[in-house]
């Protein structure tokens, strides 16, 4: 960030970026609903990292504010949710064939998840976007993971702002036998995956017909 730049500036860039790839992003579920497949993606969401979040972590990781660009790589956040753990690695081989980013660095918290018990997949890229002056090059991060997962890391970061990250030792154990939970139950919905994939293409097959039967009585009304 130069010495002479305004916040609501320098982020403009970020926040054009979050939005064309929230849209990227929810395009890969149309793609596979349009081909009758299952969807890896379930929805997405984005931000872009408040000033005074950005100024914390400056601090706190001793990054000088000329040097934001190059070494924040969560300025523009986003995270896919998904259903299964498979369709996290499914949309993590989707983001390594896309051509409008560049992929800097991935970082497995599923197969080697932290310490307090947090799972997630995160992909840090560089992503360019069009401005008055021609191209700028930002670095973004897309966190991916199952809806347990995102429940669990919710309350996680709720609790860790409560308590500065100094977590009281019965609040940690119990967050740490809920992250075993979440991931047995990420681990029976994969036994089963087919089965509610299944399901799931038929109840949506029987509602698209429903529509349809609804548009053609109110055709011949």
């Amino acid at each position: 960030m130069d010495e002479n730049q305004n916040w609501d500036e320098f982020l403009v860039p970020y926040q054009q970026a979050v939005e064309e790839l929230k849209v990227k992003l929810k395009g890969i579920r149309k793609q596979f609903g349009k081909e009758n497949l299952h969807k890896p993606v379930e929805f997405v969401t984005g931000r872009v990292k408040p000033v005074d979040s950005i100024l914390a972590k400056a601090e706190l990781r001793n990054i000088s504010l000329n040097r934001l660009e190059t070494e924040m790589q969560d300025i523009a956040g986003l995270r896919i949710m998904c259903q299964f753990v498979e369709d996290i690695h499914e949309v993590v081989r989707l983001l390594r064939n896309r051509k409008d980013i560049k992929i800097v660095e991935e970082r497995d918290y599923i197969t080697n998840q932290k310490e307090s018990g947090y799972r997630s997949y995160h992909v840090v890229f560089e992503y360019p976007v069009q401005v008055i002056d021609g191209e700028k090059i930002i670095l973004a991060e897309v966190q991916i993971r199952t809806l347990s997962m995102n429940f669990w890391a919710t309350i996680e970061h709720s609790l860790n702002y409560k308590y500065k990250g100094e977590f009281p030792e019965d609040i940690k154990v119990r967050l740490k036998r809920a992250a075993e939970a979440v991931y047995q139950l990420d681990e029976e919905m994969s036994e089963i995956r087919e089965e509610i994939q299944e399901a799931q293409h038929l109840f949506s097959y029987s509602k698209r017909n429903s529509l349809e039967e609804t548009d053609d009585k109110k055709k011949l009304e």
